[in-house]
């Protein structure tokens, strides 16, 4: 059975970081493709980056790009989330989410993935 559980959120005041975990069970890391989504207060939920399977080629959206890294330790079967100069229109409840064996083009979207985690919350203050 295909399961995530996120773990890390908190409040960060304007340009700290923060380290999400993704936890991953009934499958191995690399075995399968994941996408990291956001949903901020009013909006829809959107993917930003995306690891996929075998050689872990990642992928991030522009407004990501350069502050946020995505990486996985095999042996604890975990994916991290490292987010550094946090922004708060980086607010929003995080989520991962995987079911398929690459990124591709549309990996942002959320109806691209099957098996999701129950999300944790990321708190800027402007």
């Amino acid at each position: 059975q295909v399961q995530l559980e996120e773990s890390g959120g908190g409040l960060v005041q304007p340009g700290g970081s923060l380290r999400l975990s993704c936890a991953a069970s009934g499958f191995t890391l690399d075995s399968y493709a994941i996408a990291w989504f956001r949903q901020a207060p009013g909006k829809e939920r959107e993917g930003f980056s995306c690891i996929s399977s075998g050689d872990g080629s990642t992928y991030y959206e522009d407004y990501v790009k350069g502050r946020y890294t995505i990486s996985r330790d095999k042996v604890k079967n975990t994916l991290y989330l490292q987010m550094n100069n946090l922004k708060p229109e980086d607010t929003g409840v995080y989520y991962c989410a995987t079911g398929r064996l690459y990124c591709g083009t549309y990996f942002h979207l959320p109806g691209s993935w099957t098996y999701w985690g129950q999300g944790t919350q990321v708190t800027v203050p402007s």
